[in-house]
């Protein structure tokens, strides 16, 4: 395991679009790596369907997805052949096939109560190659790939206006889709606040985005 806001390992691997370079071939773009326990699984179809349906949006923020299991490469063309042929669903993004295991316990992605299996794992990495959020769920629950999409909007977001992202968001109970202001950092600032923004407090600022 490595902790969040540290650089992506430097791996290469096999997909079902050639040799990737992670995060070098990825460099300049936000890239979300999920994986999935295996192919030829409900759950798991159910959420690459998702992942493919939601990827224009994922397109729009400049993200693109990468799928991964221990399974070899025949097997994710075979599964993506099927998807498209029962479920009229065209999967485009590549899916790394790690069937040495080596990519996935390099990322700590190994279940630990399933043998060789993965969880469903996901890392959001920015285009500096940097870890900003590491998701993690269990076999049995699927993955909602709206929060996924809505923590890359949310991050980009952050990161172009520095401010912080309240829960939620962009619909949160207290201030609907507006961004919050950091807090102050001395007494001079603290005491402005209330005259430059709404506030609950002076530490608990929001603006509009």
């Amino acid at each position: 395991m490595f902790p969040i806001g540290t650089q992506f390992p430097e791996i290469e691997v096999v997909t079902t679009h050639g040799t990737m370079n992670l995060p070098k071939d990825m460099k300049g773009k936000w890239f979300v790596l999920f994986s999935h326990p295996a192919d030829y699984t409900p759950v798991c179809t159910t959420e690459f369907v998702a992942f493919q349906k939601r990827m224009p949006e994922f397109k729009k923020l400049g993200c693109e997805l990468i799928g991964l299991s221990i399974d070899q490469v025949f097997s994710h063309i075979k599964w993506m052949e099927w998807i498209k042929e029962k479920l009229g669903v065209e999967i485009e993004f590549p899916v790394i096939a790690d069937d040495c295991g080596k990519v996935a316990e390099t990322l700590g992605m190994i279940h630990p109560a399933k043998g060789t299996n993965t969880v469903r794992a996901v890392f959001i990495v920015d285009p500096k190659g940097i870890v900003r959020v590491i998701f993690y769920y269990p076999q049995e629950l699927g993955r909602n790939i709206d929060e996924i999409l809505r923590a890359v909007r949310g991050l980009q977001v952050s990161d172009e206006k520095g401010v912080a992202i309240p829960a939620g968001w962009p619909d949160n109970e207290l201030i609907k889709d507006r961004v919050i202001v950091p807090p102050a950092k001395d007494v001079a600032t603290a005491k402005k606040r209330p005259g430059e923004y709404e506030c609950f407090d002076w530490w608990f600022c929001h603006k509009p985005l």
